[in-house]
């Protein structure tokens, strides 16, 4: 390869790599202590929210405590919860379960139905506001590190490297951006905080992390279907008892509805496809009508993080610390995440303003690691922690009620259970294809129902063509010989953007990589059952656009 030219440094006080709620809560949080720590963040989407995706009901408790007095200004959290329901699916009917046995933490009153994109953009224009710099359309695509192998910065991805590896017409270098302190907010599966991980062996004593797959639609539906307000969620069918997962409907705005659905990534059957499981839950009797007539606007699709409270990882090392989901902070029964990420960004940022202060660089914030179990994250998560165990060892009828259970024992200071295990990472449940049964799956409509081609167009994602491939096999014979050959090709199925594929060519099955169409959900990095293929941030401002999400 062509030797590169050395990049140009900028130096700063904190580099936040991710401007999601985590991220940015950061940014603000530094500023707010101190107006002149300089502080940049760093965002791989076009423009902050393009890569956004969540469902989103949040729980005010993050923004009281960074923005006490947000509900005075002219923000896009207008829409209150004003109705709570809970279903169980059948085929054909449902029950709703009565507000009055679910545990008080599961209550949606009084928080606030918003698109969580729209929500990052206004929280960007308050840390610009503060002085915080914020680059967007520049993903961090390498770590840092100092001679003591202390984290010193990020440096973004090069832009015009061809397909082959070597510079083209259009090539500029990265940015090495150094800091005193680096916090990185990039979500599920985020790929540095992957690698730190991994460098640091931050998990070492913890469970390993659990994932789900989210995908989500926004539809505008008929005024007189709407209901602004309205939190629906629900579980059970089209999933069977052993898959764990559920779906949600929100109305908000003007006539505006979002539809998500949530597949846990360790489920068995490798002929199971998340994104069908979600087309057909739209076709239930209490539901398809919503949508009849409307009109859906965006779709999209996102990995979540599931392992809760025992599966946060060591959130610190020398020179910078995870915040947000690059951490793992949501809470899954309550399908929330963002107040915890918000807060998250906030102590992480009070311990390096103070460390800032005392004239400390490049060692640990040991404060923030040691008092995030003892706040109101740790407990939040420690309320909830044996839900996704209980669920995944007893299945979805069972495991629901007992976690129920016990989230009432823990709001009378007991615990039945302890704190459960949550056994094998996600990458080691499938089951081989010939112990399972092939699902068939209608087809679409196109009313209701669709093909994932014309979802993903919906994405407005897009890649530049000629670059390296940001979907990276290790070893393709491996992938023929155990992904396709014993678990009958599940990426063709767990990828929600048909980016993966096998087809005959000679009489032999080949495996297709559609990388222009990767929405950054991650699965495939979480799911293939050889840890074989690897996710890493394409060129800069690639991927999806997410207006609303």
């Amino acid at each position: 390869m062509t030797e590169l030219p050395a990049r140009e440094a900028m130096e700063f006080d904190v580099v936040v790599v991710g401007a999601g709620p985590s991220g940015l809560a950061a940014a603000i949080r530094l500023k707010q202590i101190n107006a002149d720590i300089s502080v940049v963040v760093v965002e791989k989407g076009s423009e902050v929210g393009a890569h956004i995706l969540s469902g989103a009901v949040i729980d005010p408790v993050g923004l009281d405590k960074l923005l006490p007095d947000w509900r005075s200004e002219d923000t896009p959290i207008t829409t209150t919860v004003t109705d709570d329901r809970f279903y169980w699916l059948g085929q054909s009917g449902s029950v709703r379960l009565p507000n009055l046995m679910l545990p008080p933490l599961m209550s949606n009153h009084g928080k606030y139905i918003v698109s969580l994109g729209n929500v990052c953009r206004w929280l960007a224009t308050k840390a610009e506001a503060l002085g915080v710099e914020i680059y967007p359309g520049f993903a961090a695509a390498e770590v840092l590190y100092d001679d003591n192998g202390a984290v010193v910065g990020v440096a973004t991805g090069d832009m015009g490297i061809g397909k082959s590896g070597e510079p083209n017409a259009n090539f500029t270098r990265g940015m090495e951006l150094r800091a005193k302190y680096t916090l990185f907010a990039e979500g599920a599966r985020g790929n540095l905080g992957k690698q730190l991980l991994a460098k640091f062996n931050l998990q070492e004593g913890r469970e390993p992390q659990k994932f789900g797959i989210g995908l989500k639609e926004l539809w505008q539906v008929a005024p007189e279907k709407h209901k602004k307000g309205l939190v629906q969620h629900s579980f059970g069918w089209p999933l069977d008892n052993s898959t764990g997962g559920g779906s949600f409907l929100y109305h908000f705005d003007d006539n505006l509805v979002s539809v998500g659905f949530v597949v846990h990534l360790n489920y068995q059957n490798p002929y199971l496809s998340p994104f069908e499981e979600f087309q057909r839950f739209k076709t239930h009797p209490l539901v398809r009508d919503t949508f009849e007539g409307g009109k859906r606007l965006s779709y999209g699709a996102r990995a979540i993080t599931e392992g809760g409270y025992q599966s946060v990882p060591k959130l610190t090392f020398p020179g910078g610390a995870l915040i947000g989901c690059d951490a793992g902070f949501v809470n899954v029964p309550r399908i929330k995440g963002s107040h915890n990420a918000m807060l998250s960004g906030m102590q992480a940022a009070e311990a390096a303003a103070a460390a800032l202060a005392g004239g400390r660089a490049h060692d640990e914030l040991a404060d923030y690691d040691a008092g995030w179990r003892g706040s109101a994250i740790g407990q939040d998560l420690s309320r909830v922690r044996n839900a996704k165990p209980l669920w995944s060892k007893y299945g979805t009828m069972l495991g629901i009620g007992l976690g129920g259970v016990d989230m009432w024992t823990r709001t009378l200071g007991f615990s039945l259970f302890g704190t459960l295990s949550h056994g094998k990472p996600d990458y080691a449940t499938l089951k081989p294809a010939s112990e399972c049964k092939p699902i068939a799956y209608p087809k679409p409509d196109g009313k209701v129902t669709f093909d994932r081609l014309s979802s993903v167009f919906l994405s407005n994602t897009n890649h530049e063509e000629d670059q390296p491939p940001h979907l990276k096999v290790k070893d393709m014979d491996l992938q023929k010989r155990s992904e396709h050959d014993v678990y009958a090709g599940p990426s063709s199925r767990y990828c929600p953007a048909g980016v993966y594929e096998w087809v005959e060519e000679g009489g032999n099955p080949k495996f297709v990589i559609n990388a222009q169409n990767c929405v950054h959900c991650k699965t495939c990095d979480i799911k293939d059952p050889n840890q074989n293929i690897t996710w890493v941030p394409p060129e800069g401002a690639g991927g999806p656009n997410y207006p609303n999400m």
